[in-house]
């Protein structure tokens, strides 16, 4: 990542969020391929395209930060559910944060994910149409940061992962192969936004009662009824 004079400053952080969020609404609104720093300035009211410059190095860059940044907000908004949800936990534990109380049971805590996860893409439409945008256009590329969240070591996948080995030592859950669970889990969410852009009025609450319904039958031991 570039580094700029001033870099840490409010100023800068708050021009650099500015940048990002122009940036999402212009890759979910025009797509990855026709957004230039050009589109983006206009978008975000910037005078100069040179303002984008000054904080990223080019596009790859900026795209990356956009990527963080959606996957910084999914795990603030899961940690924000606590209190609607006790069962909820955010993907990576942010520094300095107090530990949270158990979430009862990792079942609780696999539905509370699935739930979380649903309503956090239907409140922010735009971000993750920016981020399905980035990931059909830049998959293949090495270093591509969409692909690196379909690694098994990724933050999103250990977290499934650790989830349900935890409910299988603690016999909630049947013998399976929890790389293989995890990606069952995670797939109807990441497809979930191209869905809603054909069917903008489905109904989430739903959507994500029966993936919590059909997730929680696939896992249960046999004799848990």
């Amino acid at each position: 990542m570039a580094t700029v004079v001033g870099e840490g400053s409010a100023a800068s952080a708050a021009r650099r969020a500015q940048i990002i969020d122009a940036t999402i609404e212009t890759v979910a609104e025009l797509g990855f391929a026709q957004t230039t720093f050009a589109r983006i300035a206009v978008r975000g009211g910037l005078s100069s395209t040179r303002l984008i410059s000054y904080h990223f190095q080019g596009k790859a860059e900026l795209m990356q930060a956009v990527v963080d940044d959606i996957y910084r907000s999914i795990n603030e908004f899961l940690l924000g559910r606590v209190d609607v949800d006790p069962a909820s936990r955010p993907i990576v534990r942010p520094a300095g944060r107090p530990d949270l109380p158990s979430p009862g049971s990792a079942p609780a805590e696999l539905r509370a994910y699935i739930t979380g996860v649903v309503a956090y893409i239907g409140a922010h439409r735009s971000r993750m149409r920016a981020i399905r945008s980035i990931s059909a256009a830049v998959y293949d590329e090495p270093g591509n940061p969409a692909v690196g969240q379909a690694d098994p070591a990724s933050p999103v996948m250990s977290h499934l992962q650790d989830m349900l080995r935890r409910g299988q030592a603690d016999g909630s859950f049947r013998t399976f192969d929890p790389l293989v669970v995890a990606a069952m889990v995670q797939q109807p969410l990441e497809g979930l936004p191209l869905l809603l852009q054909n069917r903008p009025d489905l109904d989430l609450e739903r959507y994500a009662a029966e993936l919590a319904t059909a997730v929680d039958l696939a896992t249960r031991r046999p004799d848990r009824g």
